[in-house]
């Protein structure tokens, strides 16, 4: 198709106010698969668009390789593998996994399963005698949070610290120069200074005392590809950090909110409990923790849909819109627990696949389990319930939920 502008599409789909229920305007995008914007910018929205350019080499991750600098992205240095290109992107990527699952250690997640289900259990035993419960703050947030700290070597009784600063960061990530204060990004870099600064002390003290986490097997090891510098160590630390438990966050949230709206698939998922695998990746096709990628770049002139777009320029992904595409996935717009051929965007697609895609899977099949089966008569307080400010990372910032007689 041929590329126009779609004045007000994407600002609306930003703006606040569409955070509850953004899939009507993502609809509304998809007539035109690849969007050119006031701003010079293209949006791609489309399921075959969007799996072709993550596929493609000639799409660029490096902030370095836009004609146009971004604001976000001026002062950060030692970016993480996630903002970098082959081959920097597969040393780093690949020195990370030896340490996170197959096939150096194949058996991390299955792992750590007697401290998902025990952590899941302890949460809800306080739920104990209370009429009313916030899934986000009494479960969805505390989860996760206990096991990437647990992961990396990261103190738990430091959480209270690096929350504000993941919060500012998570807040920056869609800067908007022409609508947002400037004091959001400023706040955003001075959090991402101030976590890695953090990060490089928990490192430093890793040197010359191997032990069972992340960041000190990533200090002592040495392997094909030697070394990470300690600055690869913060940079990667500080990825897995953020990304390890702002999508699971939203992924359990959200997956709780369509639960309790089909109330039918929850009392499927509690007498059958393992429904909750293929219910897990409809959520992620459904209802999806990560809806944007803001930005990559072209690395050289890349023709999608018969548009050319112009090398340097910026691209955003909405890979929450390919995932209800109606071209791609039957009756898009439906919950569908059990669908099969679920090839959803919920974790991205190519290079940079969500690097913990199978530990966020299982905290949720284990988290949706339990609360279901755990959980007595649950009901929403209020719907929608109140949302993040974030478009990236979409999800409620409270889950208000009754239980019992109420």
């Amino acid at each position: 198709m041929t590329t126009t502008e779609t004045p007000g599409t994407l600002q609306r789909i930003l703006d606040y106010s569409s955070r509850p229920d953004p899939y009507p305007l993502y609809a509304e995008l998809r007539r035109t698969p690849v969007a050119l914007q006031e701003d010079g910018s293209y949006v791609v929205s489309t399921y075959r668009e969007l799996t072709d350019l993550l596929h493609n080499p000639h799409l660029s991750s490096d902030v370095r390789n836009l004609a146009r600098p971004m604001e976000a992205a001026e002062g950060r240095s030692s970016p993480a593998f996630i903002n970098l290109d082959p081959p920097e992107h597969d040393r780093l990527r690949r020195m990370a996994m030896r340490h996170f699952g197959p096939p150096h250690t194949p058996g991390l997640v299955n792992g750590l399963e007697p401290h998902l289900t025990s952590t899941v259990a302890g949460l809800i035993d306080d739920f104990a005698g209370k009429e009313r419960i916030d899934v986000v703050d009494d479960f969805a947030y505390p989860f996760p949070v206990t096991v990437i700290c647990r992961l990396l070597g990261v103190p738990r009784e430091d959480e209270p610290r690096f929350r504000l600063w993941v919060n500012d960061i998570i807040e920056s990530i869609d800067y908007n120069p022409r609508t947002d204060p400037p004091e959001k990004l400023e706040n955003g870099r001075r959090a991402t200074k101030d976590l890695r600064g953090y990060l490089g002390g928990l490192v430093e003290a890793r040197h010359g005392r191997p032990a069972d986490d992340l960041l000190s097997r990533m200090v002592n090891d040495d392997g094909p590809d030697g070394r990470m510098t300690d600055e690869e160590i913060v940079s990667t630390a500080n990825l897995l950090l953020i990304a390890g438990h702002e999508t699971t966050v939203n992924l359990i949230t959200n997956g709780m909110l369509t639960l309790l709206r089909h109330p039918q698939v929850l009392r499927r998922l509690r007498d059958e409990p393992g429904l909750v695998v293929p219910l897990v990746e409809e959520l992620l096709r459904y209802e999806p923790p990560v809806h944007i990628i803001p930005w990559r770049a072209a690395y050289s002139d890349i023709t999608v849909a018969g548009t050319v777009i112009p090398k340097g320029s910026q691209i955003m992904l909405m890979l929450a819109s390919g995932s209800r595409d109606p071209d791609r996935f039957h009756d898009a717009d439906r919950f569908v627990p059990d669908r099969r051929d679920n090839q959803h965007l919920g974790f991205g697609s190519g290079i940079h696949l969500c690097f913990g895609g199978p530990l966020a899977r299982r905290e949720t099949q284990i988290a949706l389990t339990e609360l279901v089966r755990r959980l007595d008569r649950p009901r929403l307080v209020a719907d929608p319930p109140p949302y993040r400010r974030s478009p990236v990372l979409r999800g409620p910032i409270h889950l208000p939920v009754e239980q019992g007689d109420g």
